[in-house]
């Protein structure tokens, strides 16, 4: 399976940057799809407030998927690379 790899840089309150890749077949080209994915990750870190936009989040490259990318795609449709202070 061929993915889309979204790179994607968010800043914190703390003034830290959360480093993240946005991994989604690469047939989805909508930025907005795209967002929804982050968005949802953040929201999972209880990280409600930030904002992610064209300007934190762009495309990057096509890769082929690992098996952990094809899992997580398959369940909820994206996976996240954490890269940098995701925690």
């Amino acid at each position: 399976m061929k993915v889309a790899v979204w790179d994607t840089y968010v800043s914190k309150a703390d003034g830290s940057v959360m480093h993240f890749d946005i991994i989604a077949p690469d047939h989805i080209k909508d930025e907005k799809i795209i967002h929804t994915f982050g968005k949802e990750y953040l929201q999972s870190k209880q990280l409600h407030s930030l904002t992610l936009t064209s300007r934190e989040c762009q495309f990057c490259h096509v890769e082929h998927a690992s098996e952990p990318m094809i899992k997580s795609i398959q369940e909820k449709g994206y996976y996240i690379l954490e890269m940098q202070n995701c925690n």
